[in-house]
C-alpha cells in the first residue's frame, strides 16, 4: 500500500470551546477520490482547513507529503501542493480581472509572465471559460465565480485537490462539465459535498464525519 499523501491522527479541534473534531483520523493516499459527507456543521470545512493550515489543531498530528506540520511555516509547501477550493468563491477571488486572479498563483511560484499567461489560457479553456480573461471578477455570476475560483486552484498544478461544495451555484451544464474535468484529472481529490449524484460520478469512496470523527 502506498504511503499517505495526507494523514490526520487523533486530531481535536474546537471553536471557542465548542468541540468540532474529536479524535479524528483521516487518510488520503495517491489515487484516492474521497467523498467527505456529513450533516451541516459537522466539521467538513474545518477538516479541509486544518489540512492546509488555515486552522491549527488543539491536539493530534497532521502529516502532509511525508512531513509533520505543527506551525504556520510548516504548511507553506502544503498549500503549494494541496489546492483548496473554498465554499464561498468570494473568499478566493481578489484581483480585478479573471486573468489576474488565475495567474496570481503561477506568478507567485516564480513563473514568467509568458508562462503564467499560457497557464491562464490553458486552464480557462479546460473549464470552457475562454474569453473570460478580461472580465471583471466581481461582476461575474455566482456560477461563473465558482468556475473561476476552481481555475485559480488548477492553475497551481497541485498534487491534491480539496473541494468544498464545488457544485454550489452551478447550473446543470456547468456541473456536468466540472464532473467531466474532475474525472479526467490525475490528482487525488477530497470532495466535501451534499450533492450525492455529483459525488457518485466523481468519487470512488465515501467517508462520513460524525460526532467529530471520520468513519468509512
Amino acid at each position: 500500500m502506498s504511503d499517505p499523501l495526507i494523514q490526520l491522527r487523533n486530531v481535536d479541534f474546537a471553536y471557542a470551546g465548542r468541540p468540532v473534531l474529536a479524535g479524528c483520523d483521516f487518510c488520503l493516499r495517491p489515487g484516492d477520490r474521497l467523498a467527505l459527507v456529513g450533516a451541516n456543521g459537522c466539521g467538513k470545512t474545518t477538516l479541509l482547513h486544518l489540512i492546509v493550515g488555515l486552522l491549527l489543531p488543539d491536539s493530534g498530528t497532521i502529516e502532509a507529503f511525508g512531513k509533520v506540520c505543527r506551525r504556520e511555516p510548516d504548511f507553506h509547501e502544503v498549500r503549494r501542493r494541496a489546492g483548496l477550493l473554498f465554499q464561498d468563491a468570494d473568499d478566493q477571488l481578489f484581483c480585478p480581472t479573471v486573468a489576474e486572479d488565475v495567474g496570481f498563483g503561477p506568478m507567485n511560484l516564480g513563473k514568467t509572465r509568458d508562462e503564467a499567461h499560457a497557464i491562464v489560457t490553458e486552464t480557462l479553456d479546460s473549464l470552457e471559460l475562454s474569453g473570460y480573461e478580461e472580465r471583471i471578477t466581481y461582476r461575474l455570476s455566482g456560477g461563473e465565480k465558482r468556475l473561476v475560483a476552481l481555475a485559480t486552484v488548477l492553475a497551481m498544478r497541485p498534487d491534491v485537490l480539496l473541494l468544498d461544495e464545488p457544485t454550489s451555484g452551478l447550473d446543470d451544464h456547468a456541473t456536468d462539465r466540472l464532473a467531466e474535468i474532475l474525472i479526467s484529472l490525475p490528482q487525488s481529490i477530497v470532495t466535501a459535498s451534499h450533492d450525492r449524484p455529483f459525488l457518485e460520478r466523481t468519487t470512488g469512496k465515501t467517508v462520513r464525519l460524525v460526532d467529530g470523527a471520520v468513519s468509512t
